[in-house]
């Protein structure tokens, strides 16, 4: 009896691990990128592109900002204009390296102990100017700009890059930004 009791916690609880670990992994076949630099990637990105999923359906305008806390990890301010109740959202978050700080691969949560991966796997290196970024499976996939349009030859390299990753690029939603106050 004593060692049924102490089994099926240690089943639980590795468990938990694996499931609480499996989202933070990455997806097959994706590297993030190396020599990434937490201080050029800080500031504010623009939504161009994404793959559709319930927590950003139906808006426009998305952003996300980038800041570091005094522990080290970043601060994540995700905002969009939700386009049926006419209103910004806006949710905050914390993202902490998986590994090195080199490494453009983080874990980021909006919801207390749950965390997600963010996963940097593309990068303009010069200036920092776009990314493409998925997460713990490829069914989450963004393109990230300083800028809220970007030239077509990047969004093509996008498309064909997802493409050869195997995400679904015929479901990617293009993200309008306007002067909405």
């Amino acid at each position: 009896m004593l060692l049924g009791s102490i089994i099926k916690p240690l089943v639980v609880s590795i468990g938990s691990v694996t499931l609480l670990s499996a989202c933070t992994g990455l997806p097959e076949d994706i590297r993030p990128v190396s020599n990434f630099n937490l201080e050029k990637y800080q500031g504010k990105w623009y939504e161009i592109a994404r793959l559709d999923h319930s927590f950003e359906r139906n808006m426009n305008n998305v952003t996300a900002t980038y800041s570091l806390n005094e522990d080290g990890s970043v601060k994540v301010v995700n905002r969009g204009y939700h386009t049926q109740d006419k209103e910004w959202q806006q949710a905050d978050g914390v993202a902490k390296f998986v590994g090195s700080n080199r490494v453009g691969h983080l874990k980021v949560s909006f919801f207390g102990p749950f965390y997600g991966s963010y996963v940097v796997f593309e990068l303009e290196q010069d200036e920092y100017q776009y990314a493409y970024v998925t997460s713990y499976n490829k069914e989450y996939l963004w393109l990230l700009a300083r800028t809220p349009t970007v030239s077509q030859s990047i969004i093509d390299d996008f498309v064909q890059t997802a493409q050869q990753y195997n995400f679904a690029v015929e479901q990617l939603i293009y993200v309008q930004h306007n002067d909405i106050e």
